[in-house]
């Protein structure tokens, strides 16, 4: 009588032996076992490099879905310089702790200072979900090694939003901009709540001024909703429809031969503010300013 083992584990190859007891049997399975999970019986992992992973992870499908996927990739550009040539194996959660805090103490391009704890934890989860496709999907490792690596405390965020003596101001430098959009773009983000993109990327099948409304299929969560259009938002779309380009349905498009999804207001974003003399104001804060009088006006927060 003779006992014959055989394990399979996915991203690994078949391991079998026979024994004549059984404890003998059941005490290989155990060790083979926990030197398969931890990468050290001739693993995937120490097949394959991270540079490799990130090519089939950029490559899949649930990649270019990832709204995302322009900020992810120069993330994973950085851990790739860094870590492309070793081995899954080598991609420990002390050697990804050291990256971490390298990155944290490496001045920022922009602004001089050190790297913000938000900034970092981004770098760290673009890491994170390709781990966790080498997991899943691939099963090159048995665990995301960024389970045991920590991320750093974040603050809760800033809310600001314009005052009743700065709101009319910075509508009428919008007003008296110098880009034929400002005020528009303004208008939509300050009636509808919508955001940065939302806003900039809408194209005219979208907007239905019977309605009133303005359809989005695809926002940050995934799922679909409408703007709401009303008061000056209406006039304002009603006269750009008359002058829009027959060529182009987007509502702001770039300039011709851009590759960018919709027109830069940065600049005349920047000079209204001046203008009105406005500091510490984003254009994401005009979405806090909807919610802040809605909020105050008594609407419900649904």
């Amino acid at each position: 009588l003779s006992y014959r083992v055989k394990i399979r584990m996915k991203g690994q190859p078949p391991e079998s032996a026979t024994f004549d007891r059984l404890t003998d049997a059941r005490e290989w399975s155990k060790k083979i076992e926990a030197d398969m999970k931890a990468s050290r019986h001739f693993g995937a992992s120490k097949r394959h490099t991270v540079a490799e992973l990130f090519d089939r992870y950029e490559a899949s499908e649930g990649y270019r879905k990832l709204k995302s996927a322009h900020s992810v990739k120069a993330w994973l550009n950085w851990w790739r310089e860094l870590h492309g040539a070793a081995l899954l194996s080598d991609l420990t959660p002390d050697v990804i702790a050291k990256a971490r805090d390298t990155l944290k103490a490496m001045p920022k391009q922009r602004g001089g200072g050190i790297r913000s704890n938000a900034a970092v934890n981004r770098t760290r989860a673009a890491l994170s979900s390709a781990c966790s496709f080498a997991v899943k999907e691939l099963g090159w490792i048995e665990r995301n090694p960024l389970e045991r690596v920590s991320r750093g405390s974040e603050s809760k965020g800033r809310v600001r939003f314009l005052s009743d003596a700065e709101l009319p101001a910075f509508l009428q430098a919008c007003r008296e901009s110098r880009s034929a959009s400002l005020y528009l773009a303004a208008v939509l983000a300050l009636t509808t709540g919508g955001r940065r993109s939302e806003v900039l990327g809408l194209r005219w099948p979208q907007i239905d001024l019977g309605r009133r409304t303005a359809m989005l299929v695809e926002t940050k969560n995934g799922e679909a909703r409408a703007l709401p259009l009303s008061g000056e938002a209406i006039t304002l779309l009603q006269e750009r429809a008359k002058v829009r380009s027959m060529k182009d349905d987007r509502l702001f498009p770039p300039k011709p031969g851009s590759k960018a999804p919709f027109m830069d207001l940065r600049a005349p974003f920047a000079a209204a503010l001046k203008t009105a003399e406005i500091s510490d104001f984003r254009w994401h804060d005009l979405r806090h300013t909807c919610a802040s009088y809605l909020a105050m006006a008594g609407t419900s927060p649904l």
